[in-house]
């Protein structure tokens, strides 16, 4: 009977739209089973694209370190650890819950000896002159008036996950400001971005002292990972 009144308890918040990720409260992701709730963003496949090409970036640097900016549960970066095994990690959020499911999921993965924490904006919570060989992000890309309009499964996920201001790209522009000065040379920014907007983004780092590497495209054909370095000054 408790088993029968759970499952009509799961069908219930299912009919309400909740992500099915939240009732099961676990995803999948790179080979990880990661804890997940309504506080972080559900980890989606095509992420595991910013993984990969972060991996190509790290190869035959052993004791490298990697950034996750926005880490949410910290599929990117544990992702990253589990299949680096000299390279430490630093995941930031602007969430505390977010960190919390971080954390734990971590631990469950015998990787938080090589992952540091920290709350806060962007790079804010950075030293000066803290360097990194990568800085991953999927940071919030859905333009604030696409909001209303997303399926209702996604509009149950945390807000501050999702909304990225009017053209999506107001944080990316501002992370990628910061991060000029926080990558080691020759290091490399990997970014998460909505369909339709890798050409503007693209652009506009061009314009600011990047080099832009060809487009990573998602199985829909869609540029969907920005890879970035800095020009040599």
């Amino acid at each position: 009977a408790e088993e029968r009144a759970r499952f009509r308890e799961m069908v219930r918040r299912r009919l309400q739209h909740e992500p099915v990720a939240y009732i099961t409260g676990k995803r999948e992701f790179y080979g990880l089973e990661l804890k997940v709730n309504n506080r972080v963003l559900v980890p989606r496949p095509e992420t595991e694209l910013v993984v990969d090409e972060a991996r190509v970036w790290l190869k035959g640097k052993p004791n490298a370190k990697v950034l996750d900016v926005g880490t949410g549960s910290g599929a990117i970066v544990l992702a990253i650890l589990k299949h680096a095994p000299q390279t430490t990690g630093t995941a930031i959020d602007i969430s505390p819950e977010a960190l919390d499911v971080a954390r734990e999921n971590a631990a469950t993965h015998g990787l938080n000896t090589r992952l540091t924490c920290r709350v806060g904006s962007l790079l804010q919570p950075l030293q000066e002159g803290e360097v990194y060989d990568v800085i991953t992000a999927n940071l919030p890309y859905i333009p604030t008036l696409d909001i209303a309009g997303l399926a209702p499964e996604v509009r149950r996920e945390p807000v501050l996950a999702l909304d990225g201001g009017t053209d999506g790209l107001d944080l990316m522009r501002l992370l990628v400001s910061q991060a000029a000065t926080h990558l080691v040379p020759g290091g490399r920014l990997v970014l998460e971005i909505g369909a339709g907007q890798g050409d503007s983004l693209a652009a506009w780092m061009i314009n600011h002292g990047w080099n832009v590497g060809p487009p990573i495209r998602d199985g829909g054909g869609h540029w969907r990972v920005v890879s970035a370095g800095r020009n040599a000054v």
